[in-house]
């Protein structure tokens, strides 16, 4: 893999990265073992090195550094990561799995980057962890490179019934394979269109025109 030979990293046993990439469909193909108990190791694994991470580079208090870490360990942001990083590109599944788009699904990335997580842990030990995170996935963080750390749906929603306006989510385009389907939506506030947003889930399209209605003034 790439990203292991830019970290420097001689992989010891390459089965357990093999394995983190194996979905369960296609493990029932191939009566082989699934990423499903890397992914139970990398997700505590994950949380740990998170929980440092808060501690050591904020002042935050226990209850915000809960909900900080909340956010950085969630479906969303994990899904994100692991498509910056194209960790999709290494997975394996099922026929039928892989037709209906499993690829591109949220939950199934998501479960790889933990189980990454959990391969990189047993195969290198945790400071090769922590260099991994520190290299790639902290900076994101730090850039604000990913939008699920934000629910603009809510903010917009917040600032928009303070003036009691109406506020209307429409779908004006769908398009792409089915395994691969982009929809590009619009936030409508009072009948006037404030912001487009386009993704790959209808919910992450609306988060993109919500946050771009944001940037406009809806006062």
């Amino acid at each position: 893999m790439k990203i292991l030979d830019d970290l420097g990293v001689k992989v010891k046993d390459v089965y357990l990265f093999e394995t983190a990439f194996t979905h369960t469909s296609y493990a029932n193909e191939k009566n082989v073992e699934s990423y499903e108990r890397l992914e139970y190791l990398g997700d505590a694994i994950l949380e740990m090195i998170m929980s440092e991470y808060l501690y050591k580079n904020t002042n935050y208090n226990e209850g915000e550094m809960t909900k900080q870490r909340s956010h950085f360990v969630c479906e969303n942001a994990l899904y994100e990561y692991s498509m910056k990083l194209e960790f999709n590109e290494y997975l394996k599944l099922g026929k039928g799995e892989e037709e209906n788009g499993g690829r591109y699904r949220k939950a199934i990335i998501a479960d790889v980057f933990e189980a990454f997580m959990g391969a990189l842990f047993l195969d290198q030990g945790i400071d090769i962890v922590k260099k991994f995170m520190y290299t790639y996935i902290f900076p994101m963080i730090e850039n604000h490179e990913i939008d699920s750390f934000h629910d603009y749906k809510s903010v917009l929603q917040e600032l928009v019934q303070t003036d009691k306006k109406s506020l209307e989510y429409h779908l004006i385009k769908e398009e792409g394979p089915a395994h691969n389907r982009t929809f590009t939506i619009e936030v409508k506030i009072n009948g006037i269109v404030y912001g487009i947003g386009k993704a790959h889930s209808k919910k992450e399209a609306e988060q993109k025109a919500a946050k771009n209605a944001l940037k406009k003034s809806v006062q």
